[in-house]
């Protein structure tokens, strides 16, 4: 059974700057369009990938370990790091705050390192399970990162609420740093990753392409 020809056999490529998709065969290695350079894979994607994905660990630990608010109410101030956020919005009342931060500061940091560290493993190794799960996996992995700012912005929204209303003062302290540099270092990790590599092994085991495998 004969297949259509993927972009790769006919000589074309996408350019990752405008997306015009540009002829290799003829020798060019920059798009007509914009100039920027163009290549079938992304530079070292898994290099890059891993760099970033291990150093967003690293700084994970202080974004917990170092607190990331000073609260000062009725003339006594605390510090909270993360945990001690979320346990004071829940025991305040204030359940929903609390659920978001967990959720933003937790649970999408968690999913992201597990995702991105499946996803980096498995093609190192070049394997071909579940190729368009994995495709799949990736892009859920893009989707939320979007959201993973949220619980410094609920941070800064409750200290600008606060200090509104002149129940006291909430400061950010050098924990949210970390925490957003978790946050930037797991995105360079999603953009270097280039998922037509869970494709590769796939095409060399002399599969058909299936749905985003195209190159």
């Amino acid at each position: 059974m004969s297949y259509p020809a993927n972009a790769a056999q006919l000589g074309l490529c996408l350019c990752h700057g405008c997306g015009q998709a540009c002829d290799l065969s003829s020798g060019a290695h920059t798009c007509t369009r914009c100039g920027a350079a163009i290549h079938r894979r992304k530079a070292n994607a898994i290099a890059r990938g891993w760099a970033f994905l291990l150093a967003a660990l690293v700084f994970y630990i202080p974004a917990n370990l170092l607190p990331v608010m000073h609260t000062e109410m009725l003339g006594s101030g605390s510090e909270s790091t993360i945990g001690g956020g979320v346990l004071e919005f829940w025991e305040a009342g204030a359940w929903d705050i609390a659920l978001i931060i967990f959720i933003a500061s937790v649970g999408v940091p968690a999913i992201k390192f597990f995702s991105l560290g499946l996803l980096l493993l498995t093609v190192q190794q070049r394997s071909t399970w579940a190729c368009r799960q994995r495709s799949q996996l990736y892009r859920f992995v893009e989707l939320i990162g979007y959201w993973s700012m949220l619980d410094v912005m609920v941070v800064a929204l409750v200290a600008a609420l606060v200090q509104l209303r002149g129940l006291g003062t909430i400061e950010p302290r050098v924990g949210i740093l970390f925490f957003g540099m978790v946050v930037v270092l797991t995105m360079l990790s999603a953009m270097s990753f280039d998922a037509r590599l869970i494709w590769d092994s796939h095409a060399n085991e002399g599969r058909p392409h299936c749905d985003g495998a195209a190159d």
